[in-house]
Parts: structure tokens; C-alpha cells; sequence
């Protein structure tokens, strides 16, 4: 298919392929049962551009000094599929150059053409970061934040993409009323667009008092919103454990493998990676496991790292 008339054919409404419908194989292919348990594994497995954060411009660190080319988002399908063989994507809001409908076109031909999918969007903008205004008492304030947010859902419409991960901004766990009406008026034009909302245990609010989100779903109402379980964000294992145990019943769409730090033999040792993934299956999760590496080192050999201690489990 020509570039050209495949743009022509999206701007359409080409429809959208969802994880693990591709049809990347012939009906008559045979498979190894080895390579066939390997595919069916991958296919439960996303890596988010967060992983390679230092090489996007928008995200870089200042200390970040290792030799790599800068990325645009254009780029990480075909990177992503030809070194780690993963075909499901995070693509974080921070990564993207434009939310223009020609740019939107020229993702959605990357991710045909790599015959890969987008499974769900991080959205990190100023009006729903750490001390963003999702929860302000204020409700003009709020109504800009929902605004902003709803741009991001409409992207993710566009792509096909089944979830947007939106955080609370500063949160008073006291009162959290302005924080629920804004999840159901999210959620409520989300859910219209066939898109899931999703909240992930990041910051205090959910990181250090994971019950506190629980709260959140059940007065936002758990069919509108679930969470994005990060086996990373806890304080410590006690309250790892208890999270993952309360946020993994409301999970759907994607969670995250966290990649910290790796032992000589290859093994997480930053945290209980293995209880993590007990406590995700005890649950009867279904979705994606998104790769997340965020330790030191070379976030190349990091991700395969992570990608190899996550398979182990799968």
C-alpha cells in the first residue's frame, strides 16, 4: 500500500487493531511450541518510551552523558520491534511532537506498517503533574485542567488506543470531592470515545496510601476508571504488597514492570519482582505488563534486562 493512500485511508476512519488480533501470521504458519509459547508471551508485554526518557529530547536529564542517538517518536516503533521484538507500545504524552491530526497520521502509519499496537498513553502535562490542578478546590481551575486532558483522550481516540493514564495532581486526601468530580467528567467523555481511564499508584497520593485510590474508584464508580498497578512506586514491601494486592482487582488495560536495578545473575533486585507478578496473576490480571526501566546505566541493556525478568514469569 502506498504511503500515501494509507494516510488517505486513515483520515477516513481506518479502523483500529487492537493487541493481539494483528494477523501476523498465516493461518497455515506452524510454530515450535517453544517459539510458540514465546510469542504468546510477548504478546502480553509493552515497553514504554519512559524507558528511554534520556533519549527524547523533552525528557532528558542534565547528568544523562551516554552515547545514543536523540529519538523522535516517529522512530521507536521500528526500533523497539527490531531489537526487542515487542509490539505494543506506551508512548508517554511528553514524547509526542504534535498532537495534529498529519502527525497523528504519521504515528498511526508507523504503527501499521511495524504491524504494532499503542496500548496506552501516560498523560504528563503541567495541568495534572504532582502540583497540577485535576484536584483544585477551584472549579474554572479544574475545568482547564478537564479541557487540557480531554485533548489527550481525543488523541488516543484517534490512535486506537484502549487507555489514557491520567494522574490527580495534588490531592487533599481529606477532601476528595473535586478530585472525583473530575475523574467522572473525564471518564464520561472518555467512555463515549471507547477509552478507559486509568490511574496509576504514582506520587504519595497512591504510591504511600494505595487505599486512598481504591476509595477513588469506588466513588468515581470502578466501571468508569480502574488503575495502572507500577510495581515500582512503593515506599517500601509491606505497603508494595497491600498496593499491588488492592490496585491489581481494578486493573484492565496495562501495568507496570518496573526495571530498577539488576544483580550479577540478572534478577530485580530492587524490589520483589517475583511477588509482584504472583500477586498480578493471583488476580487474574489480563492486560499488558509495560516495560519501565528507570535505573542507572544503559537503559538499552536495562530494558532487555527488565524484558527478560518479566518473561521468566509470564
Amino acid at each position: 500500500m502506498l504511503r500515501r493512500e494509507f494516510l488517505r485511508q486513515f483520515a477516513a476512519g481506518a479502523a483500529s487493531v487492537a493487541p493481539g488480533h494483528r494477523g501476523s501470521l498465516s493461518p497455515h504458519a506452524t510454530l515450535t511450541h517453544a517459539a510458540a509459547s514465546a510469542a504468546a508471551k510477548l504478546e502480553r508485554v509493552s515497553i514504554s518510551t519512559w524507558s528511554l526518557h534520556n533519549y527524547f529530547r523533552s525528557t532528558r536529564d542534565d547528568e544523562f552523558n551516554l552515547p545514543g542517538p536523540v529519538l523522535a517518536l516517529l522512530d521507536f516503533p521500528d526500533l523497539i520491534v527490531d531489537r526487542f521484538k515487542v509490539r505494543h507500545f506506551e508512548f508517554c504524552s511528553k514524547h509526542f511532537a504534535s498532537t495534529a491530526l498529519p502527525y497523528l497520521q504519521e504515528i498511526r502509519y508507523a504503527l501499521v506498517r511495524t504491524r504494532s499496537t499503542l496500548v496506552n498513553i501516560p498523560v504528563d502535562i503541567e495541568e495534572c503533574g504532582s502540583e497540577g490542578t485535576f484536584s483544585d478546590p477551584d472549579p474554572e481551575t479544574r475545568k482547564a485542567a478537564l479541557d487540557a486532558t480531554k485533548r489527550w483522550v481525543d488523541v488516543a481516540h484517534a490512535l486506537g488506543v484502549r487507555s489514557v493514564r491520567v494522574g490527580p495532581g495534588k490531592v487533599d486526601r481529606e477532601n476528595l470531592a473535586p478530585t472525583v468530580e473530575s475523574y467522572r467528567a473525564l471518564a464520561a467523555y472518555a467512555v463515549a470515545k471507547g477509552v478507559r481511564v486509568i490511574v496509576e499508584n504514582h506520587g504519595g497520593f497512591g504510591s504511600d496510601h494505595p487505599e486512598d485510590l481504591v476509595k477513588l474508584f469506588k466513588l468515581v464508580g470502578a466501571e468508569r476508571i480502574g488503575a495502572l498497578p507500577d510495581f515500582g512506586n512503593f515506599p517500601d514491601e509491606p505497603t508494595r504488597e497491600k498496593g499491588l494486592k488492592l490496585l491489581f482487582p481494578y486493573a484492565q488495560t496495562v501495568c507496570h514492570a518496573k526495571g530498577l536495578d539488576f544483580d550479577a545473575d540478572g534478577a530485580e533486585k530492587g524490589y520483589d519482582f517475583p511477588q509482584a507478578m504472583a500477586i498480578a496473576r493471583k488476580a487474574a490480571f489480563r492486560g499488558v505488563y509495560s516495560v519501565e526501566f528507570e535505573g542507572p546505566g544503559d537503559p538499552y541493556a536495562g530494558i532487555q534486562k527488565t524484558l527478560d525478568e518479566l518473561l521468566k514469569y509470564l
